[in-house]
């Protein structure tokens, strides 16, 4: 069915930052770039009709810009009205999710969401959300989830419109934005001379066909390892992994620094609050990895803060350094390696029984989720509840590699609390 919209507001503006760094990731990853599609499934509460929720859905995209923007010449669109399509179904709602994300966004063309109805007689049961990255990532979909659950309960929201990310485009563009990006270009100018040309230089012996594989690690040992060494080290989680990623990925090939790009949220400042957009972007994390883990870790904190704050950044700024460092090197720069903690909260440090670590390690399991052919990165460590994997291009990192890697990860970390 169709539902019509028609919003406040319509324009143009460039690309926020964080939409251009998207667009050139996707750009690379291309015709495999379904690859950054994602979805959510909202369990639709009481008992509402195929007209109930589409008026909720109704509003969801007149209420975000996001939702009705397309790339057009001058950057992106904001349409005032259009025509949202929207997919009735009675399969279960993880299918429809897989169904409705295989495919590539048109990104001039397709409205930046794809919905699905899952029914049950009249009633919809579940509401299924594809969002294209342009339009979202993981923290702004969660925005027009919680939007969409109350419209639905309560038919409309009450507050002050939230903010647009037209408005961010023409803010970053301008003499506040500018300072903004001006300080996070002195970062990665000053860490770009010092860290290797790439992190992953010389080609595996074992290449597979399809080249780019995922393997999935679910070790409640890791965890319970890494919530006991933040508690030691009085460090964040996320930092603890950060750190172990970058001590094991340079001994790949024998780095004395490590050059990781975090994938950080970017919500630092109020006027993102409630933006349905894609803030979400590479920083740069650069640490000398001579000595111990626990010496790594130490150094791993500030380095870490320098990194979330390169991260609010201008991609074009970014790029002229690359192509300055590149050039005065004569090959290209770039560290090919990416850390993404896609968890929503910290879990926190935690003590840790041996016994209870002991016990874990009989529960880990190691799955190969995922593989294609295109990627714009060689080596992607992603963190989520369900465990820690990591997708590599084969021609650098072969299959075998990967799972060593991987389980060395948990070795590694369990070791460090038995010390």
């Amino acid at each position: 069915m169709i539902v019509d919209f028609a919003g406040p507001g319509s324009g143009t503006a460039p690309l926020t930052w964080g939409q251009a760094a998207i667009w050139q990731a996707i750009g690379n990853t291309a015709p495999d770039d379904h690859y950054f599609n994602f979805g959510r499934v909202l369990k639709v509460p009481g008992t509402r009709s195929v007209e109930d929720v589409t008026a909720a859905l109704r509003a969801l995209v007149e209420r975000h810009g996001a939702l009705r923007t397309r790339l057009d010449d001058q950057g992106q669109r904001l349409e005032g009205s259009g025509r949202l399509p929207v997919v009735i179904s009675r399969e279960k709602p993880d299918i429809v999710l897989d169904e409705l994300a295989a495919t590539r966004f048109d990104y001039w063309a397709e409205w930046p969401i794809r919905v699905a109805l899952v029914v049950d007689g009249s009633a919809v049961t579940h509401v299924v959300l594809v969002f294209c990255h342009l339009a979202a990532d993981g923290i702004g979909a969660e925005a027009a989830i919680r939007d969409l659950r109350m419209l639905l309960l309560r038919g409309a929201l009450t507050g002050p419109p939230p903010p647009q990310a037209l408005d961010l485009a023409h803010w970053q563009a301008g003499p506040e934005g500018r300072a903004v990006a001006e300080r996070a270009a002195a970062h990665w100018a000053e860490e770009y001379a010092r860290i290797p040309t790439t992190m992953f230089a010389k080609p595996g012996p074992e290449p597979s066909d399809p080249p780019i594989w995922r393997a999935q690690l679910s070790s409640p040992a890791l965890d319970l390892a890494v919530r006991s060494l933040a508690l030691t080290h009085r460090a964040s989680t996320s930092t603890v992994l950060l750190a172990a990623v970058a001590f094991l990925a340079a001994r790949v090939e024998g780095h004395g620094t490590c050059a990781v790009l975090p994938i950080v949220a970017n919500r630092f400042r109020r006027d993102t609050i409630g933006l349905v957009s894609t803030m979400s972007m590479e920083g740069l994390f650069t640490v000398d990895v001579e000595g111990t883990f626990a010496e790594v870790l130490g150094r791993a904190g500030p380095a870490a803060l320098r990194a979330y704050r390169s991260a609010y950044h201008d991609p074009a700024d970014r790029d002229r350094i690359v192509a300055r460092e590149s050039s005065g090197r004569g090959e290209r720069v770039h560290p090919n390696c990416c850390f993404n903690d896609m968890r929503f909260a910290d879990p926190g440090p935690a003590a840790c029984e041996p016994s209870a670590l002991e016990s874990a390690l009989k529960e880990t399991a190691l799955t190969w989720p995922m593989s294609q052919h295109e990627l714009n990165c060689r080596f992607c460590v992603h963190v989520t509840t369900e465990g820690v994997s990591l997708t590599a291009d084969t021609r650098f990192l072969s299959k075998p590699d990967i799972e060593r890697y991987l389980m060395n990860l948990e070795s590694m970390l369990v070791s460090a609390v038995r010390t």
